[in-house]
């Protein structure tokens, strides 16, 4: 379904800052596919919920956390290169979140636009490809940008900063919880995805 003109239109905004997977595009249930393979092959659990709940931080940091919680020695940047190679042989069955990317094509050309995501700069950029929007933003943020990730605000406001664009005329389109207190933290107007759109969901045991 298309947004509503005064969802968007209306609000006083001078950029607009787009989340990646599962705000742009539907990955979530190919980026649980790879995880599911990774986590099981390393002995670690990470179920559906849990997933969902760290949307938006980085990989590498989610394997780290799953190992140390645990007790495991893991060659982290190892599980990370199988992880996102796994995903990306899942990508024909990710699809574009229509209104979403609606959105980002009335507005590219008209008004700053970005993309701030967890995940590599090379695997936003092939999804964004995928579904056909790879023109469509002024720069992209990815979690080889800054220091710190969501939810601390230094994402959104490293976009911001190359937008050239106060913060507080930002507004920011997130799927997640970890996202949208990031937008919080950065002092910008932010858009609940989930208002409107429902991500596809799979068991574990489907995916085994």
């Amino acid at each position: 379904m298309p947004i509503p003109d005064d969802l968007w239109q209306q609000q006083d905004y001078a950029a607009l800052l787009f989340d990646c997977d599962g705000t742009l595009a539907d990955t979530m249930p190919a980026h649980f596919v790879a995880w599911t393979h990774v986590t099981q092959l390393h002995g670690l659990r990470f179920d559906e919920d849990r997933f969902y709940a760290l949307g938006g931080r980085p990989s590498h940091d989610i394997l780290s956390l799953l190992a140390s919680e645990v007790g495991r020695e893991l060659d982290v940047a190892e599980a990370v290169i199988l992880k996102e190679n796994t995903f990306l042989q899942q990508l024909h069955e990710v699809r574009a979140i229509d209104p979403v990317v609606d959105v980002a094509r009335r507005a590219a050309g008209r008004i700053p636009t970005a993309v701030v995501t967890g995940g590599h700069r090379h695997v936003c950029r092939q999804i964004l490809e995928h579904v056909g929007i790879e023109d469509c933003f002024d720069t992209l943020v990815a979690s080889e940008d800054t220091s710190r990730h969501k939810p601390e605000p230094e994402p959104f406001l490293e976009a911001a900063r190359r937008l050239g664009v106060e913060p507080a005329r930002c507004v920011v389109w997130e799927d997640s919880d970890l996202g949208i207190e990031a937008a919080r933290r950065a002092g910008m107007t932010w858009i609940d995805v989930r208002s409107f759109h429902t991500p596809r969901r799979m068991s574990q045991a489907a995916v085994a």
